[in-house]
């Protein structure tokens, strides 16, 4: 998930992000930063200020200043971005692992959408997700602005000194990024740090896309940042009306049907009955929901080419295709066996009040 030029507000690029994972292009730091034996890491400046952020969970607000002696690693994530879920099992397993020798794990949750403003949200997101190193949050993007950053995820990695000595972009090069750890912690005087790689155990969202078999990117609903929108007669912004679905379908098309109002971040689904049909070609179908009436629960049926998931359904759905959102966050509807083709996605929400914010795939 990228940001727009404009980097002064934390908007994304999903499309170019997905794009470049799938031609197999990793976001990257400077060249020559592949790691043999004490390679020389750049100082790429001082450890920005902690001091922006609105709030800490997991711990007290920590300062910049305070953690000198420490190896510090900060992550900038969102709790609904996929391409941050699939780093989680590794900042799990570093945090775990390091923390005793000196390594300091920090995540900064700047958000994208207006429900990862809530401070409830973001803890129960935490907890869900078994993050329990410090999280900076970072309402005002104050921390993000203070990092020049531009990405979630990033990861940037200070040496005991205080400066940054490594940082990365987007998904992928966990070798390299804890062989930079093990590194700086033995600068900094740890014993003990070995030098082999540590186990991670993904599951379900935070599982790896299938990059070879990807040809869906992300798409956002809300009109602010949709495309290929196929409904005919487009979107109406801001005031309910009855969509309908197109006679014919093109790869990474997708369409609303029933009644829907379109806002500038999400669709919500003004009756029972709503749809989103999405003509996809992924491994994984994934969808950001909320429940617009907070606290009640909203069911939905999820189908493939017109037919129940059986095999093919998600984490969030079971084998005929039912679920039930609440709690906004991305929900995993799809995770099909090979092979991979063309396929008619459709999710149907079986009461009013359903919030769709954003697809992702793997």
């Amino acid at each position: 998930m990228f940001d727009q030029a404009n980097r002064s507000l934390p908007r994304t690029l999903g499309a170019a992000a997905m794009f470049i994972a799938v031609a197999g292009l990793a976001m990257m730091g400077p060249p020559g930063k592949h790691m043999g034996a004490a390679a020389q890491l750049p100082i790429e400046g001082k450890l920005p200020s902690l001091d922006g952020a609105t709030g800490w969970l997991n711990s007290q607000p920590l300062a910049a200043t305070g953690l000198r002696g420490k190896v510090v690693l900060v992550d900038f994530w969102t709790f609904t971005c996929v391409n941050w879920l699939r780093t989680l099992p590794y900042l799990r397993a570093w945090n775990a692992r390091y923390k005793d020798r000196g390594l300091v794990v920090i995540g900064v949750h700047t958000p994208e959408f207006s429900v990862e403003h809530e401070i409830e949200n973001i803890r129960r997101a935490a907890q869900q997700m078994r993050v329990d190193y410090p999280i900076a949050v970072d309402n005002d993007y104050a921390v993000w602005r203070a990092f020049d950053n531009a990405y979630w995820p990033a990861v940037y990695i200070a040496d005991a000194q205080g400066r940054i000595r490594y940082h990365h972009f987007g998904e992928g090069e966990y070798e390299q990024t804890e062989k930079v750890i093990q590194q700086l912690l033995r600068e900094a005087g740890a014993t003990g740090v070995g030098s082999e790689l540590s186990p991670v155990d993904a599951r379900g969202t935070e599982v790896a896309a299938d990059w070879s078999s990807l040809m869906s990117a992300e798409t956002y609903v809300g009109y602010e940042k949709a495309e290929n929108f196929a409904s005919p007669g487009g979107a109406d912004r801001d005031r309910p009306r009855a969509y309908a679905v197109p006679a014919k379908w093109m790869l990474n098309r997708w369409a609303l049907a029933g009644e829907w109002t379109v806002g500038r971040e999400i669709a919500v689904a003004e009756k029972p009955r709503a749809r989103i049909v999405y003509r996809f070609h992924a491994r994984d179908v994934n969808l950001v929901m909320g429940s617009g009436k907070r606290g009640q629960p909203v069911r939905f049926r999820v189908s493939i080419d017109g037919n129940p998931p059986e095999a093919a359904h998600g984490t969030d759905v079971d084998a005929q295709g039912n679920g039930t959102l609440a709690e906004p966050r991305l929900y995993q509807l799809v995770r099909q066996p090979k092979p991979i083709d063309d396929r008619l996605f459709e999710i149907e929400f079986l009461d009013a009040g359903a919030e769709a914010f954003c697809f992702t795939f793997g």
